[in-house]
């Protein structure tokens, strides 16, 4: 038997496909009669943007970065699903124009998607498979469409299997009940699931009893319950990502790129078992966390390091283990390989906790941080407050540690007051890594705001690109996507401008603003040069210089006067407060609701600087 795994655009091509990389590995182990090849097709289409149509690695790049809320990238291969090269072209046009792409380089994607997929299909079906899985994510979903109803159109006796979280749910239904030439949906986690169903089809017995799965019965499409325990980390092979190094090694958009490994510690999420951040849905059904030992990862690890020689990895984890403190950064640090990886965290992670996250070579942090207002992220559910996350921002900046993060607003019950107080201190942060962008927040599947319409969005329907994409009715769309539309929620107009503007503001200024603490220990010298801010340099002594350093974390009024009362100063509350308005008036400080926090970095952070020829590095 012969298995094709397929990754469809729009698979980032510098990065494997973490999936096909699973499977291979679990297939080989657990089907040894089964032969398996790997068709990475976002690797091909880059190829043949470049070969045949004049475009460039970038220009793939960036529809499969910034595409995903427009669903440009399906609709780009919507008109090779349904052969018509003016599918919708009007809407695809538009979209491209609304959200800033450049539209006749889209509209040159549209033209070359035919070609594409009857190069795919040939390729695909050269080693003659007798199934092919495709695994779709996002906008993986129409090109992989594409490219399955032309392999059936030229071997009907092929077995097409679809997974990955485009068919987690009810999505997974409705893309086999509506694509007659997908023969089985895999719905949920795959790795006890696929090696299953690969054995019914090589034996012809039935699937009525695998779970997940979605099957035909004659001309009706059967949805067996999908599982409700999830799988153990112990289970969960070292990836394979040989097929992926091949074929990038050998294609011209190897020149163009920097790779990176892909590989995930846990699944699920921590918090959100116990706070489900309202309007994430990136948990699909299963959101039960669980976690690889320290040991099993740190195998994973060290083998797909030493065998592929790449030093940058990006775990695709939605929340970092607080237990692999103790447990695997040691041992990261101990390695001294230079790695570069990019973890999401808690953004109410302490300094030292951080810095043993640097230590280890985790250099790129994702705090989730999305808001500096309290009110706002108790309404996120975040269980932190504005004050916290600046603070994470600023020993983020001591640390040279990247932070991304965007800014999100949109909530229902949120009021103008709550960003008119940030934005009034925008100007006092822009020494500090500001935000890739901002945003209204989106609806999505399986988050709280999709699933209780109490929360504000009591009107949702399909998104409106998804329309676009799609020759289905609304009945069907609402169970086949992810993101929905829905009456806007929150702060609108002026205050959504001002924001945006104060936001734009710290994104040109960062670069070659600093404010730098030097603790000489009788007094603290503060070395502002920031932009905006007429150069100075504070003196803090006595009482003032141990409240600043006090305020290195998150504290309240009486909190700070405790600390200071067990320091041997006795304050009155009056004049703590006074002397922390002065620090607010000059940007030293932030506040948000009863929390204070000091701004000052205690190093000197390097930064790129853009000028008018090459960047240069300015360190303060």
């Amino acid at each position: 038997m012969r298995l094709v795994l397929a990754a469809m655009p729009w698979q980032a091509i510098h990065r494997p496909s973490l999936p096909v990389g699973l499977l291979h590995s679990l297939v080989r182990q657990q089907c040894p009669g089964v032969e398996v090849v790997e068709y990475h097709g976002g690797i091909r289409w880059a190829e043949y943007m470049m070969s045949v149509g004049d475009l460039t690695p970038s220009d793939y790049t960036r529809v499969a970065d910034n595409g995903v809320f427009q669903g440009l990238g399906d609709l780009v291969f919507s008109g090779a699903l349904y052969d018509d090269p003016q599918w919708r072209a009007a809407e695809l046009r538009a979209t491209a124009k609304s959200f800033g792409f450049d539209t006749a380089t889209v509209l040159r994607m549209r033209a070359l998607t035919a070609g594409f997929v009857e190069s795919a299909a040939a390729e695909v079906l050269l080693p003659e498979p007798d199934v092919v899985g495709f695994t779709s994510t996002f906008m993986q979903n129409v090109p992989s469409l594409a490219l399955a109803r032309r392999l059936k159109e030229l071997r009907p006796d092929l077995q097409v299997v679809f997974g990955g979280a485009n068919c987690d749910g009810p999505m997974g239904h409705a893309l086999h009940r509506n694509h007659r030439y997908v023969d089985f949906v895999v719905r949920g986690e795959g790795e006890e699931v696929f090696p299953a169903l690969l054995d019914r089809i090589h034996s012809g017995a039935g699937v009525a009893d695998v779970p997940g799965v979605c099957w035909w019965d004659g001309e009706r499409s059967v949805a067996n319950p999908q599982p409700t325990r999830s799988v153990a980390p112990g289970k969960i092979p070292i990836p394979d990502f040989d097929g992926w190094r091949d074929t990038l090694e050998g294609s011209p958009t190897r020149e163009h790129i920097s790779p990176e490994l892909v590989v995930e510690s846990s699944r699920g999420c921590w918090w959100g078992e116990k706070h489900h951040c309202t309007f994430c849905g990136l948990n699909g059904s299963l959101m039960a966390f669980r976690s690889k030992s320290a040991e099993q990862f740190w195998t994973e690890l060290r083998t797909l390091v030493e065998r592929y020689r790449i030093l940058d990895v990006a775990m695709v984890d939605n929340i970092f283990d607080m237990a692999y403190l103790k447990t695997l950064l040691p041992r990261l640090a101990a390695a001294d390989w230079d790695l570069r990886i990019h973890y999401e965290i808690k953004s109410n992670m302490r300094a030292d906790q951080l810095a043993a996250l640097r230590e280890a070579g985790i250099v790129l942090v994702q705090p989730g941080i999305e808001s500096l207002n309290g009110r706002v992220l108790k309404i996120m559910d975040k269980g932190v407050d504005g004050a916290s996350n600046v603070r994470v921002l600023r020993d983020c900046e001591d640390l040279h540690m990247t932070v991304d993060w965007n800014y999100l607003y949109g909530f229902p019950g949120e009021r103008p007051e709550d960003y008119r107080g940030v934005i009034a201190q925008i100007p006092a942060l822009v020494h500090l890594q500001p935000p890739q962008g901002e945003s209204r927040i989106l609806l999505e599947r399986f988050s709280p705001n999709f699933d209780r319409p109490e929360l504000g969005f009591a009107r949702r329907e399909p998104a409106a690109f998804s329309r676009y994409v799609y020759n289905l009715p609304d009945s069907e769309l609402e169970d086949l996507v992810y993101f929905f539309d829905c009456d806007d929620g929150g702060i609108t107009g002026d205050v959504v401008d001002a924001l945006c503007a104060a936001l734009d503001r710290w994104r040109r200024d960062y670069p070659g603003s600093f404010l730098i603490m030097d603790d000489r220990g009788g007094e603290i010298v503060v070395d502002d040069r920031r932009a905006g801010w007429a150069g100075a340099r504070h003196r803090l002594s006595g009482w003032h210089a141990d409240a600043y350093r006090a305020l290195s974390r998150r504290r309240t009024v009486p909190g700070l006067r405790t600390r200071l009362e067990g320091n041997g100063h006795t304050v009155a509350e009056s004049e703590l407060r006074e002397w922390l308005r002065e620090l607010l008036a000059n940007g030293l400080v932030f506040a948000d609701g009863d929390g204070w926090v000091a701004l000052a970095t205690t190093g000197a952070p390097t930064k790129l600087v853009e000028g008018a020829g090459d960047s240069e590095k300015v360190m303060a």
